[in-house]
């Protein structure tokens, strides 16, 4: 019989040298292997080279079950895919395709963590159905990619390993930028990162020094074409964050805090352009983005820089002040997961009264009542499910003082209600701000409401401008760093480490684990390090990282990250059997729910399929010993600090391993897409979305009298400086848009460039299936941004709700949902 390979490299335009060794796998025994050396036949404009090996194989040979590649370069290749083509003598032939998107390192780097030969598998195999033949490499590429947890790891090793988030501050450059660890402590308990291995700190042997770039391993790397785009457009974004800077000549600490003299000038960002500045301006960029500033260096740039007006802007510019749509962004915005219903009344605080002041909310019944304009009791309202709150306030109050100790910030507890009109929108009734007792002053709050009278009318904005500034630093930090980008990444390196690239459910995950890697570790880098964007730009400061540890130690449990179990858990819906989806919403239209319900359960029946053709009962799950290893890594290990928690999920049966693996994909897909892609659409404008609150409410006790008479004098000037600073506002404009961005090269779920590559004619029914379902949704999706009765959705000026749409166009869109954490 006579095999041909075809080989796609990613590479250059070179000769490439290479041997192959296929080998049987359905005999009893392992045989020797056949020999082939491949050679150059075609080369694209792509840079995608194609190579031939012809084999020879012996009649009885059996099927193919794998192939080994030795690289025999001097330097790596990116091995795309293998086509299998068998022919019988009589022109009829088959083709076996085998997907690898992975790089094969050159046969003289051989060592712990770049063997110079790798081997990509034909086949999926349950551990405990693999021929005999392939058992042996099956243990090996797994003990290859396990490592030995010592030594610093290198660029071009494959090497998964746990290590805590030590890496964050920079303690031998400046004591200010030591920054605590966290996980593997009572006290900061955290989701575990992939090891590095880079020395320790001489000032702190407990953290990890920051030289050289972070590794990940190296399939985990951004392809060229992602890597190509996400540079420039990140030098692009930075442009544009430099341009105020240089405009008010930012080169000193006071400077960075200039608020913008006036919205003319932030709507001129938009509208007119800014003329580029020299780089010798951009000096306080350095530490965020110094190689984005070399590249500045040798490019000649327009004389023109744009922001692109937001989504939102576009539909209405005056938006951001209309309480409408504040109470709307709760349901339609970047950050749905924050709203809960209002269960009890009063409302009250969990903390300690002795330390933090009187536990029960300032909000009363008769105040409620007045905003609701009396069309109900509160007790009517609570019972009827109309009330609904923010509650930033135990999370955020036992750093209030930590964070006023540092300049130019601010911080409160904050809890924000609404009431639930006949026509299905919110309203917002009542914002409380409060600052905690302290040794010399006692406790502070108040209540602040909607009122046509002037002076009010103006604390009510600045009050808003907190409760946004609070959102966002949970948005950020939490819904979408923490539960996605964070808690993902455990996942990842215990699939590496315990599941073989042959498991079918690896298979399955790791489309929904493409980038991530490589993005967290950029974020450790530059966004949520000592003295990185996040801690520039955000309330917090400092503190930031600190507080995403309290909300994984308080609230984040894997089974509640479940669509359905989050919403339950907040009270925006109840279990019913007999409603759609097995869930009764609080809020009907509650455009996030209503279409992330949607694509749940496509995903749910398409993960159901997938079990179901491998996992016939409950007896090959808990029999599946790489997936109970995996499993039990992911609790004691990459998660360990609730190792012992009593709500991690039992992988006994095929339901709980669908709806385990049914969570990781929504998170890693969905879930991301709904807190990420759209935060330049809402947050590029950035009074819609401050990051961050600077001053305190002029009305705070004991009242500081200029700060009041400048209030009464100028309420628009303090309401600006309560905002960003020029520097700030325009970083996180940049970032926000670069986060928001799709590359050409996304996969997104359901796509065909993640369609199963095995023949399984069971797989591959129940994909196309899945995404014949995505592409009903998206015309489902498009039908309700049209339906005027959906007052959340549709209506004049209103921002449609797109970010469950599956599929999308590279850019900002506001749409699309790719396979993976990928930006």
């Amino acid at each position: 019989m006579c095999f041909k390979f075809d080989l796609k490299f990613g590479l250059g335009n070179y000769s490439v040298y290479c041997s192959w060794w296929p080998d049987s796998a359905e005999t009893g025994k392992k045989k020797a292997t056949v020999h082939s050396y491949a050679h150059k036949v075609d080369d694209d404009d792509h840079g995608v080279v194609t190579y031939e090996a012809d084999f020879d194989v012996p009649t009885g040979f059996g099927p193919i079950g794998a192939v080994v590649v030795t690289n025999e370069l001097g330097q790596e290749m990116f091995l795309e895919d293998l086509n299998l083509t068998a022919g019988d003598g009589a022109g009829n032939s088959t083709v076996l395709p085998i997907r690898c998107n992975s790089w094969v390192q050159p046969k003289s780097s051989i060592d712990e963590g770049t063997p110079g030969k790798r081997i990509f598998f034909a086949k999926a195999y349950l551990p405990g159905q693999t021929p005999a033949g392939l058992r042996s490499y099956r243990e090996e590429d797994l003990k290859q990619k396990r490592g030995n947890g010592a030594g610093q790891r290198e660029a071009d090793d494959r090497v998964y390993d746990y290590d805590v988030y030590n890496d964050l501050g920079n303690p031998d450059s400046n004591g200010d930028l030591a920054r605590p660890v966290l996980g593997g402590s009572k006290q900061f308990p955290y989701p575990r990162r992939c090891r590095t291995g880079r020395p320790p700190s001489k000032k702190d042997p407990k953290s990890e020094t920051r030289k050289g770039n972070v590794y990940v391993p190296r399939d985990e790397e951004f392809s060229e074409v992602k890597n190509a785009q996400f540079l420039l457009k990140t030098l692009q974004s930075v442009l544009h964050a430099a341009v105020p800077a240089a405009q008010s000549a930012l080169i000193d600490n006071l400077s960075l805090n200039l608020p913008f003299p006036s919205f003319f000038v932030i709507d001129k960002l938009f509208e007119d352009g800014v003329e580029l500045p020299g780089v010798e301006k951009l000096g306080f960029l350095h530490s965020i983005v110094p190689r984005l500033l070399e590249l500045l260096r040798d490019s000649p740039g327009d004389k023109i820089l744009l922001f692109d007006t937001p989504a939102n802007v576009q539909k209405d510019k005056f938006a951001w002040l209309r309480d409408e749509e504040f109470a709307r962004e709760t349901l339609a915005g970047i950050n749905p997961y924050a709203i809960e219903l209002v269960r009890e009344f009063p409302l009250k605080s969990k903390l300690d009264p002795a330390v933090y002041g009187p536990a029960e909310s300032a909000i009363t019944a008769d105040l409620l009542e007045e905003q609701m304009r009396r069309v109900m009791t509160v007790e009517e309202a609570i019972s009827q499910k109309r009330l609904f709150m923010l509650d930033f306030h135990d999370l955020f109050l036992p750093y209030v003082h930590k964070i006023r100790s540092l300049k130019h910030t601010t911080m409160y507890g904050s809890r924000t209600i609404f009431f639930l009109t006949d026509d299905g929108t919110l309203r917002l009734l009542a914002i409380e701000l409060t600052r905690p007792a302290s040794p010399s002053q006692p406790q502070w709050r108040q209540v602040f409401t909607p009122s046509t009278d002037t002076t009010k009318s103006w604390l009510w904005r600045m009050a808003k401008a907190h409760v946004r500034a609070h959102d966002a630093g949970h948005h950020e930090l939490i819904t979408h760093w923490l539960r996605t980008h964070c808690a993902v990444e455990p996942y990842i390196i215990a699939a590496n480490r315990q599941l073989s690239e042959m498991h079918p459910i690896y298979q399955l995950l790791h489309p929904h684990f493409r980038y991530t890697m490589r993005i967290n570790a950029l974020a450790r880098s530059r966004l949520i390090s000592a003295a990185g964007i996040i801690e520039l730009s955000f309330s917090p400061q400092k503190y930031s990282m600190e507080l995403s540890s309290v909300a994984y130690d308080k609230l984040w449990r894997f089974d509640m990250e479940a669509l359905p179990a989050d919403l339950v858990r907040r009270g925006m819906a109840e279990e019913d059997p007999t409603a759609e989806h097995g869930l009764r919403l609080a809020i009907e239209d509650y455009p996030f729910a209503n279409d992330g319900l949607l694509i749940w359960d496509a995903i749910k029946t398409w993960v159901q399929a997938y079990v179901a053709r491998f996992y016939p009962d409950a007896d090959s799950v808990a029999g599946d010993e790489e997936l109970q290893a995996f499993w039990t890594e992911v609790r004691t290990k990459g998660h360990g600090d609730k190792k012992d928690a009593p709500w991690w999920p039992k992988l006994d049966s095929p339901e709980s391993l669908a709806h385990t693996l049914t969570t990781i994909v929504w998170v890693a897909a969905a879930h991301h897409a709904a807190v990420n892609f759209g935060q330049y659409d809402f947050g590029g404008y950035f009074p819609n979305r401050p990051s961050i609150a600077r001053t305190v409410m002029p009305v705070e006790e004991p009242v500081d009298g200029a700060a009041m008479e400048r209030f009464l004098d100028n309420p628009d000037q303090a309401l600006r400086e309560c905002f960003p600073s020029q520097v700030q506002a325009t970083v996180v404009m940049a970032v926000l848009d670069v986060l928001s961005t799709h590359s050409t090269d996304e996969e997104y779920l359901g796509g065909e460039q993640t369609r199963p590559w095995n023949s399984d004619a069971a797989v591959q029914a129940a994909y196309a299936g899945f995404t014949a379902r995505l592409k009903e949704i998206e015309g489902v999706i498009d039908g309700r941004n049209k339906d005027r009765k959906l007052k959340n959705r549709c209506g004049a000026g209103i921002l449609p709700y797109q970010l469950m749409k599956p599929f999308s166009d590279a850019g900002v869109t506001g749409m699309g949902i790719p396979n993976s954490t990928s930006i």
